[in-house]
Formats: C-alpha cells, sequence, structure tokens
C-alpha cells in the first residue's frame, strides 16, 4: 500500500499517517456514491479567491499536489471520467469519427453494474449534446465522447442540469454523477470568474449537503478543475461526512480520481487507473 502524509488539525499543519483501509472500515460508513464537480483552468491558488470551496477545503479534505495529465481541457475529462487521454493531449476537438474515445466510461462502467450514472450539464441545449452552444461548451461533456455509449448518455444527461441536480439531491443521487458548470459558472476565462464558479458552489452544493446521501453518510463529493494556469498542479477539495481537515500532500494526477470513482461504483480499474495510487484511506473512504 503507497504510504501517503496527512496534516489533520485545525490550523492543518501536524502531520500523521493515514489509517489504512481495512481499518477504516470498522468505524467508516461504506462510501456508495460519489458525485464529481468539473472547474476550469486555475491553479491552487485560486482557492484563496473562493471563499465557500476555501472553506469546504478545510473543513473536510483537499490534495495539495493533485496534477492534470495535460492541456487544454478534453484531455483531462477523457482522462478523468475514461482513464485515458485517448491520443487527444494538446486537442479540445468536438465529437467526430477521429475525435472520440473507446468504451467503456466509467459512467458505462457504472451502468453496465447496474448502478446509476447521470451527467448533469448546465446550459446544454439538447441531450448529449455534441456540439458548442452559447455557454455550453461540448469539450466539458466527457460523456459525449464514448460513441457506443451515446444512447445512454442522451437517456441520463438531463437538459435542464440544475433543477435536474437539486432534485436529484433531495431524491437520491445516483452511483455517479458528473456536473459541470456552464462557461460563466465553472471560473472559464474571459467568460467567467472565479467569484462567479464560487457563488454558483455556494447556491447549488448545499442541496446536495442537506439531501439523504449525505446525510446516510454514503456519499463523496468532488471539486476538482480541469487543468492548471500558473503550474499544472490544479485544486482538489473532497468532502464526505466522516472526512475532517485533512490535507493530502501525495502527488497526484487526475487518474487517481477515475480510481476512486471505479472503488465507489464497484467497477473493475479503467486503463491507467490501474496504476494510479489509491486515495481512500488518505480520505476516510470506505468501499465494498
Amino acid at each position: 500500500m503507497l504510504i501517503r502524509t496527512l496534516t489533520v488539525t485545525a490550523a492543518l499543519t501536524a502531520a500523521t499517517t493515514a489509517l489504512p483501509a481495512a481499518a477504516c472500515a470498522a468505524t467508516t460508513p461504506t462510501t456508495t456514491k460519489i458525485l464529481i464537480v468539473m472547474e476550469e483552468n486555475h491553479s491552487p491558488p485560486a482557492l484563496a479567491s473562493m471563499p465557500y470551496l476555501h472553506g469546504l477545503a478545510h473543513t473536510y479534505g483537499r490534495a495539495t499536489h493533485w496534477s492534470d495529465i495535460g492541456h487544454p481541457s478534453l484531455p483531462n475529462y477523457l482522462a478523468i471520467f475514461g482513464g485515458s487521454a485517448f491520443g487527444l493531449l494538446g486537442s479540445d476537438c468536438s465529437p467526430s469519427s477521429t475525435c472520440h474515445a473507446a468504451a467503456p466510461s466509467v459512467f458505462g462502467q457504472a451502468l453496465a453494474a447496474g448502478r446509476p450514472a447521470r451527467a448533469f450539464e448546465e446550459s446544454m441545449p439538447s441531450r448529449c449534446d455534441t456540439s458548442n452552444a452559447g455557454n455550453y461548451a461540448v469539450r466539458h461533456n466527457p460523456w459525449a465522447y464514448f460513441p457506443a455509449e451515446r444512447t445512454a448518455c442522451a437517456n441520463h444527461e438531463p437538459v435542464n442540469a440544475g433543477t435536474a441536480l437539486a432534485a436529484a439531491a433531495a431524491n437520491g443521487l445516483p452511483a455517479l454523477a458528473e456536473v459541470t458548470p456552464n462557461l460563466t459558472h465553472d471560473a472559464h476565462e474571459p467568460e467567467g470568474t472565479l467569484a462567479q464558479a464560487d457563488t454558483w458552489l455556494k447556491n447549488h452544493l448545499p442541496a446536495v449537503f442537506a439531501g439523504p446521501d449525505w446525510k446516510a453518510g454514503r456519499l463523496a463529493v468532488v471539486v476538482v478543475f480541469d487543468e492548471g494556469d500558473a503550474t499544472d498542479q490544479v485544486p482538489f477539495v473532497l468532502a464526505t461526512p466522516h472526512t475532517h481537515q485533512v490535507t493530502d500532500t501525495a502527488r497526484l494526477n487526475h487518474y487517481a480520481l477515475t480510481a476512486l470513482i471505479d472503488r465507489v461504483i464497484g467497477a473493475p480499474l479503467l486503463r491507467k487507473a490501474k496504476t494510479a495510487p489509491d486515495i481512500r484511506a488518505a480520505f476516510g473512504i470506505h468501499t465494498r
């Protein structure tokens, strides 16, 4: 097992050693659902300009050396939700015969395992839309790049993402939920700002934290930026009801999130997730 160091005090300064996952099992509720919110194009200092997200990071957990896997946006989305960049490093192409990913995605894995999956894409004009439109950028909608799963994508991507997310949070989220705010609300410059992104999170995440999945202790919420600007490192915040003031200082990248998704949904580790570090112990997460 990979050994990593954590700081787990109110000031986030005193070092301790992460408990092994087996030790957590006796006291930690099982995490069976995960929600990932994608933000855009900033390095870790951005947290200082996002008081709501900064508060979540300090209350629950963050990783201080989390890196993207390249540039621009698309390869990072595919890495997280497909376990590979699929040869598209350097490209933000729209879905086509020469710009796509091989199935399965983690969404397809979840559905194949009988676990619900949904992607909530703000301002998307039609289900699983494969073209840019207004503040909707298809390069920020990873499921649209898996043509073998296009029907499933269309069936599980609601158009009114904000309303649908609130309803799902109140009634029970799927095992895997991916949320992409639009270009105004995901900190993508010049369309939006960090302040607008933070306000969006503040307006939408409380419904998630008030929902039955969070209250039952079975939900992990991740907010991660796709790529850095000043450096390749990006903000990574992870919250569960049983994660308290954790800072993981290990060197990690997006494939560690792919691996966490697969472990939560009970699927085999996908592509490069197979060799990615296991972050469950660091954040006090127990899965089946």
